[in-house]
Order: structure tokens, then sequence, then C-alpha cells
């Protein structure tokens, strides 16, 4: 029976997760559930699952849990803010550790949870993308598990078996093939972009997910974000990975070998795929995705991606390359626009002028220690505030 704390509970991540594990009630259990603020979700999850302890990162949430917690008459202990997300991802007693909280807020537990020797089963892919060497290094030294949840990087594992870190040249692999469906703005005229609301931004045409990702797969931030992770996960340089438009959704990811074979993981556009996968991994077990017909898909299409329509790509794409901590302020920059942007206090176009505006004005420093990393990240958004608030004030 494996112990499971599940960080970012109430996000799709940790819906699909909860999914495969109550499809397996003899295999895992869930020691810790997390959430920032959604009280009475989290309050359902620990009525159902039963943990340990319930972490809310807001205080007052933690408080409003508690109560309803012990009205329930249900023991579960309740922490609060980053300190009870740390203590829970490397508590002694939890063996797999589902980093599912969104962006940067995400880091530190995950960081604590690969120090601690846990299988950290990664979809906060701001982990990797803001502390690449920190993280892989701790991942090491302390003998954990990691486990790639991303759809993508999930499938180019399981095209390179066994394989995670280390230099994939070494097996023959001449270059991976990173898929992304283009989002729901694809094909839409670019005149028309900056008039993009933040409901149709959210509104994926194959993919569940949260508001933010979904507005990140729309400017194809999320996957030069991907990109990066991919970088660290598989000890590439950013030019070894090829981006692919592939508006289907079928083919999560490729890796081409020098004998010229090209391996690719197909599967439904359903997170429970890659969860279950890394859950029972060596092993395979059910997930509860339907099965894949590809009569039904019938086709599937191919393209490159097109930098005009998406510069958020690009730009991630350039700090990949200059590397240090230049992805952390990339990240950062983009995280302030994309909630001004779903705030309505920003449109669709200005978040990649946000995020170009701040690169600019900022210089990537060595990103060998987590302060630094922290410093960068915390003045990019300063930064990104003042861009937004000038440019309300040049509207004026």
């Amino acid at each position: 029976m494996k112990q499971v704390t599940l960080l970012g509970a109430t996000g799709s991540i940790g819906l699909s997760t909860l999914d495969v594990i109550a499809r397996h009630p003899d295999q895992f259990s869930v020691f810790a559930l997390t959430a920032n603020t959604q009280v009475e979700r989290l309050y359902q999850q620990c009525r159902a699952y039963q943990p340990e302890y319930a972490v809310m990162v807001d205080p007052q949430a933690a408080e409003q849990l508690q109560q309803k917690l012990q009205q329930a008459a249900l023991d579960t202990r309740v922490l609060a803010g980053i300190d009870g997300l740390i203590q829970v991802a490397s508590d002694k007693r939890t063996d797999y550790v589902m980093a599912a909280i969104v962006g940067a807020a995400g880091l530190q537990p995950t960081l604590a949870a690969a120090r601690a020797g846990k299988r950290v089963l990664l979809a906060n892919k701001e982990a990797l993308v803001m502390s690449g060497r920190l993280f892989m290094d701790a991942i090491k030294e302390n003998q954990a598990e990691l486990l790639p949840i991303d759809s993508e990087h999930n499938a180019i594992f399981q095209c390179i078996p066994g394989r995670l870190a280390g230099n994939v040249k070494e097996l023959g692999v001449r270059r991976i093939l990173l898929t992304g469906s283009g989002g729901p703005f694809r094909q839409t005229p670019l005149s028309q972009l900056g008039a993009v609301t933040p409901e149709q931004a959210v509104a994926h045409p194959n993919w569940d997910m949260g508001r933010k990702i979904s507005v990140d797969s729309a400017t194809m931030m999320n996957k030069g974000l991907e990109l990066i992770e991919a970088c660290w996960l598989f000890d590439a340089v950013p030019d070894f990975i090829q981006i692919v438009v592939h508006p289907q959704s079928v083919v999560h990811s490729m890796v081409e070998y020098n004998d010229g074979s090209v391996l690719a993981q197909l599967g439904q556009p359903d997170m429970r795929t890659p969860i279950a996968h890394a859950m029972a991994w060596p092993a395979r077990m059910d997930s509860g995705v339907d099965r894949l017909d590809l009569f039904d898909v019938a086709h599937l299409d191919f393209e490159r991606p097109d930098y005009e329509r998406f510069p958020c790509l690009q730009l991630a794409e350039h700090a990949a390359r200059q590397s240090g901590t230049a992805p952390t302020i990339l990240n950062a920059a983009n995280e302030v626009a994309v909630q001004a942007f779903l705030d309505n206090g920003l449109g669709f176009t200005g978040i990649a002028d946000v995020v170009k505006s701040v690169l600019n004005v900022m210089s990537s420093r060595d990103a060998s220690d987590l302060d630094t990393i922290l410093a960068d990240d915390e003045q990019a958004r300063q930064y990104a505030h003042e861009y937004i608030h000038q440019a309300h004030t040049r509207v004026k």
C-alpha cells in the first residue's frame, strides 16, 4: 500500500489522480491533500478519502476547513501555508508525491519532496523551469524517483524505456518531437487575436485543464515551458527538441532514433493515462480511460509552429537557450500577464508583450541557488505589474 500526498488536489490533475487512486484501493491510500482556497471541494475530498493531513495555503481557508472537519467529526489534521505543504511533501510516511500545484507556488514543496527521496510525480513543470539544475541534483543526491506527468514528457519517457535523465544521445536518440495541439486559435485570423476573451481562451478543443494552463496552451507558452522541462528531464539542449503542432492531440510526443525509427506514444487526451503510468511504473494498471479507436480518429495532422501567431513560444525558446534564471523570469512574467488577462486587465496579445518587455529589462543570472531564483522570480513579477500598469496609463 503506497501512501500518496497530493499537492493541488482540487485542480484538474488532482481530480484525475484521485479518480485513479479510487480504482485501486488495494494499492494506494491518500496521506495528504492540499489546496489553495477551495475549502468546500477539499472538505468533500477529505470526507471521501480521510487523509492524515489537509493543507490550505490560505490561512483563513485553513481555519474554515478545520471547523468543517471538526463538525463532521473527521480526524484529518489541518495545516496552513507553504510550511504545511513542505511538511506533507517530505513526511517520512509519504511514498509518492503528486506535484500538481500550478505555477511557481509549487516549486518549494516539490523540491522538498525530491530532497526527501520520494517518488515525485511531476505535473508542476515550473519546478524544472525555474530550478532545473537544483531540482535534478536533488533527485539524484537523495535517490528520489522522478516520473513525468505532463502527457508529452510521459510519452517521451515511454518511448525511451526506463530512461530519465542522463544523455539520451547515448541511446541513439537523434531528436525529440514534442507535440502540441495549437490550442483554440490555431486557425483564427491574426487580426482577431487582440479581441480574444478569457472565456474563448480557456475553451481548449481537446483537454480539460485549469484556466491558467488553458491560456498557456492558447498562446503556446505551455509548449515553451514544456521544452525547457524536457531539456532537464532528458539532458537535452533546446535545438535537440522539435515542436510539432498536432491538432488531434492523439500522438502525445515522439522520439526519433539514429537508425531512422520514430517511436510515438498515442492515446486519448486524458490525463489519467500518464498519471496511472507514473503511479504503476514499471508495471501497468487500468486508468479508466476509454480505448483509442483509430478508425474514429481517421487521420493525424502535423504542422510547423507559426511564431507570428505564437510569439510566446519563441520567447520561451529564447529563454531556454539563455538558461540561468531566464526561464524563471519568463515564467514569472507570464504568470502575471495571464492572470491580468483572465481578470480582463490585459488583452490576449498583450501577454507576449509583457513577457518580452520583462525579458528585455532583466538579465539572466546563474541559477545555482534557490535564493537567486526566488529573487529573480519576485523581481520579474514586479516588472510585469509595472508594465501592465503603464500600459493602462498610456491607454487612458
